[in-house]
């Protein structure tokens, strides 16, 4: 049993991590106030094979596997949560592609996302359904040779700057319930699609987050990314796949907030000490630091299986719901290590208390990450 990183993964990680503090983090208390999406950084990042990580060379990504792409999400949320969101999102959507689409799609779709060219979504959320998958209402009818789509998606990452969607429609409304959907892929520029930026969120403001609405929107009958009537299951698989990225960021960002409060506690002197000589303290930083250890090891772990073709969703489930928890906790943390100043803009913990919650919410909220771990658990 090895725990150590590659020298490849180590190099991988430093050079996320130097890119976001050089790239990311001059920007991110601006990007964040102004809630602005770093277009400039995302093709930097994709210059340097960051952006769709995961995609095999031959697609042109850089190969690097689950792990490699955790590493990458780690570093990037260790400076800025939303700015890496902009970066590794960018291919939010085309696991679907890589997973069930076409060669002719893959072709057309993953060398432009990884090379930058152009940003992808996945439009799956709707107004009055998030983690009831089943529940999506947007319908997609054959007409001929193309598809009209009609719907609401919300809460969309990249909605309003991406260049395509794959959306989750239901094709065959009177097939039983988790048989009637499918995933098309839809151009961001297609008649009848309209995108608003949600503003005003809590956290990860860098981040594009938008409501879409589908008036008859015509696409060719081939933008069906793989087969008809499987959308349900091809979505819960993506979700299998990709919550150890969502750990990845809560590692991350717990991370800074560490590093975050022991700078302070090292710098801040009340009642004439240290204040890191406070056992309150003390206490504050140890927790802080054995939750991001136990994280580590199950992001990596739940990382590592989906590479070795042993996935684990259990795990991945486990390492989505501990890291929002991380997350929430260590960013609670900071700012009560850091006082009053833990309140104001000046120090970034603000920020990282605010990015936090989301991760306790997207992707599967920690609840269904805990009917999902619990279903394994009594079946056994």
């Amino acid at each position: 049993m090895d725990f150590s990183l590659s020298e490849e993964h180590k190099i991988l990680k430093d050079m996320a991590y130097k890119f976001a503090k050089q790239e990311l983090g001059p920007l991110a208390s601006q990007c964040d106030l102004e809630e602005c999406y770093q277009r400039e950084a995302v093709q930097k990042a994709a210059e340097l094979g960051m952006v769709g990580a995961w995609v095999p060379e031959e697609y042109g990504g850089a190969g690097v596997g689950c792990l490699g792409n955790s590493l990458i999400v780690e570093q990037l949320s260790r400076v800025d949560m939303g700015g890496c969101l902009n970066i590794t999102a960018a291919a939010f959507g085309c696991e679907a592609i890589w997973l069930y689409g076409s060669e002719e799609q893959k072709q057309e779709y993953l060398p432009a996302v990884c090379s930058g060219r152009k940003i992808s979504a996945g439009a799956f959320t709707e107004p009055d359904a998030g983690t009831d998958v089943a529940g999506y209402k947007t319908r997609a009818v054959l007409d001929g040779d193309h598809w009209v789509i009609n719907g609401n998606k919300m809460f969309i990452t990249n909605g309003t700057v991406c260049d395509f969607f794959v959306v989750q429609c239901i094709t065959q409304p009177e097939a039983k319930r988790h048989g009637r959907f499918s995933q098309i892929i839809v151009p961001a520029d297609a008649p009848g699609v309209t995108r608003n930026k949600i503003k005003g969120k809590m956290g990860i403001r860098a981040s594009d987050t938008a409501a879409l609405a589908f008036e008859d929107v015509r696409v060719p009958k081939g933008n069906l990314v793989g087969e008809e009537g499987r959308g349900f299951y091809q979505l819960m698989h993506f979700f299998d796949t990709t919550r150890p990225m969502v750990g990845a960021q809560a590692l991350g960002l717990s991370q800074a907030c560490l590093e975050a409060s022991l700078r302070y506690a090292k710098e801040r002197s009340a009642f004439g000490q240290p204040l890191g000589s406070f056992q309150l303290i003390q206490q504050k930083l140890t927790e802080m630091a054995i939750r991001i250890e136990a994280l580590r090891g199950l992001v990596y772990r739940a990382a590592w299986l989906i590479d070795a073709g042993q996935p684990d969703f259990t795990l991945a489930a486990m390492a989505k719901y501990f890291g929002g928890q991380t997350a929430v906790f260590c960013a609670n943390a900071a700012v009560e290590v850091h006082g009053g100043y833990g309140y104001i803009h000046e120090y970034e913990v603000q920020r990282y208390y605010r990015d936090a919650k989301i991760l306790e919410l997207y992707e599967g909220t920690k609840e269904a990450e805990v009917v999902t771990v619990a279903g394994v658990l009594l079946r056994g």
